[in-house]
């Protein structure tokens, strides 16, 4: 059952963590304009010249892509992080990377520099790196089995709610505009310091102070609290049972991690996941979407408003997800979301490229956007850090968290670099490489990854093992 304490360290976690990578994901969009002229500004009061178009491009390049290269900074600091300073301390240390970058970017046009707001967007990138690899472990060694998903979930919950503060706090009338920007911008701080205060009133993941720490009355105390009840023997067996079987292999460096043959096809799955979520083109059809309802004959002013409904269907969907997945299970959510994905883009080049001639294709192509992120949102987005916290045992799951981190921020900064080159050369054509994406990814689903709801990570581990064709000590060893 969902407890009281563990409801409130999920809630502090992804709050402090999640939802502030979810706000910087989308909190430079609206003000763009406003900033881009305070670059301007600031760089005639220095220099006497108005800036040059191109160098004004290439600085708004690096402000926007700074974020992903700071998020694949952070997935790297994962694994010495948190095998040295357990889930919850690597947590409450990452806070001080958002406070940094927060009061640098809330002071930065006072100080009349737009320098800062690059370096700070590398620092928030940092933040969000370590934010979207760690809550999700955490949550998911605290949880009981049979609400692993759900809780693995919140972290994404808390993304979506992100994005969509960031773009309501962002519309033109609250502080999308000339003056209110800084404060916009600066705002990221205050979850990271309720963080701050309250998290280090909660427990360290229990697995973590059993089986790194090898201290078991703090497990025990930590387990009874976030169960609501004394008697923990049986969870408490099960990570022993789980150390046991781990012992003969150690603590798993990255590079361990990838030539150990017992994990070949955990590691595989997990790449191809995470690459499948970004590359797949969510950020694109996010960045896409403003100018699709342009095109379909949106009020320009209207269009704020449209994307923040869009947003609140992300939210929906995705909370609509963590209800679900423990009773349809993460396979079928990971599936219906990229064959909802991949049609979409397929549908949405057709209408796209029928605009100009039929005149109901453009809702057409705002119904695609919809169904695309509704696709998203319940399967692509928050499963596959799930996954990771459930296909990987205790000595791994740091260095499978780093790897699978830094394949989602590179592809991130990909799809960020690459896109205004593609939708150049290939124009609406560019959804279907999208949509060969979603079909090749959906593909290696179906054949390769098996359902995990309800299981423990012993059973999981087994399955996989038959995947691998490796032997696993029997379990009559382990219940002695």
């Amino acid at each position: 059952k969902m407890t009281l304490s563990l409801a409130l360290v999920a809630l502090i976690s992804a709050f402090g963590s999640s939802f502030q990578y979810g706000y910087n994901v989308s909190v430079i969009n609206s003000p763009a304009p406003f900033m881009q002229d305070f670059y301007n500004r600031t760089y005639l009061d220095r220099t006497g010249v108005v800036m040059d178009s191109n160098f004004q491009t290439l600085l708004w390049s690096l402000t926007v892509s700074m974020f992903p290269l700071g998020g694949l900074f952070g997935s790297l600091m994962v694994w010495p992080l948190v095998n040295n300073c357990g889930r919850k301390g690597t947590l409450l240390i990452n806070n001080l990377f958002s406070i940094a970058a927060a009061v640098l970017m809330g002071t930065s046009e006072l100080a009349k520099t737009f320098e800062v707001i690059i370096l700070s967007r590398v620092i928030m990138g940092i933040f969000a790196g370590l934010a979207s690899n760690v809550v999700p472990m955490f949550l998911g060694e605290m949880a009981p089995k049979n609400l692993r998903g759900a809780m693995g979930v919140v972290p994404q919950l808390f993304i979506t709610i992100g994005i969509l503060v960031a773009q309501i706090l962002g519309l033109q009338s609250i502080l999308g505009n000339a003056e209110g920007w800084p404060v916009l911008l600066g705002l990221t701080g205050i979850p990271s310091l309720l963080q701050l205060l309250t998290l280090p009133f909660f427990p360290e993941s229990p697995r973590y102070l059993l089986i790194q720490k090898g201290n078991e009355e703090q497990a025990r105390r930590a387990l009874q609290r976030l169960r609501g009840w004394e008697d923990v023997d049986d969870e408490i067996q099960e990570m022993y049972q789980e150390d046991r079987s781990e012992k003969e292999e150690g603590q798993f460096s990255v590079l361990s991690l990838c030539t150990f043959r017992g994990l070949r096809w955990q590691l595989i799955s997990i790449i191809v996941m995470m690459m499948g979520q970004q590359l797949s083109g969510v950020n694109a059809v996010f960045y896409y979407a403003d100018r699709i309802f342009e095109s379909a004959g949106v009020d320009s002013n209207s269009i704020q408003y449209v994307t923040v409904s869009i947003g609140a269907i992300n939210v929906i969907m995705t909370l609509l997800a963590v209800f679900i997945v423990e009773s349809l299970g993460r396979r079928i959510l990971l599936l219906a979301g990229f064959v909802l994905c991949s049609a979409s883009c397929a549908l949405l080049t057709v209408a796209l490229n029928l605009q100009a001639t039929v005149s109901w294709m453009s809702y057409l192509s705002i119904a695609c956007v919809i169904v695309y992120i509704i696709g998203h949102a319940i399967g692509p987005s928050p499963i596959p850090a799930v996954m990771i916290t459930e296909m990987f045992l205790q000595s791994s799951r740091p260095a499978a968290f780093m790897v699978g981190g830094s394949v989602h921020w590179l592809s991130n900064f990909t799809v960020g670099l690459v896109f205004l080159y593609m939708e150049a050369g290939l124009g609406h054509y560019s959804f279907l490489i999208f949509c060969a994406i979603c079909v090749a990814t959906l593909v290696y689903i179906f054949i390769v990854v098996p359902e995990t709801k309800n299981k423990t990570f012993m059973e999981i581990n087994r399955i996989m093992a038959k995947r691998n064709k490796v032997e696993i000590q029997d379990s009559k060893e382990l219940k002695d």
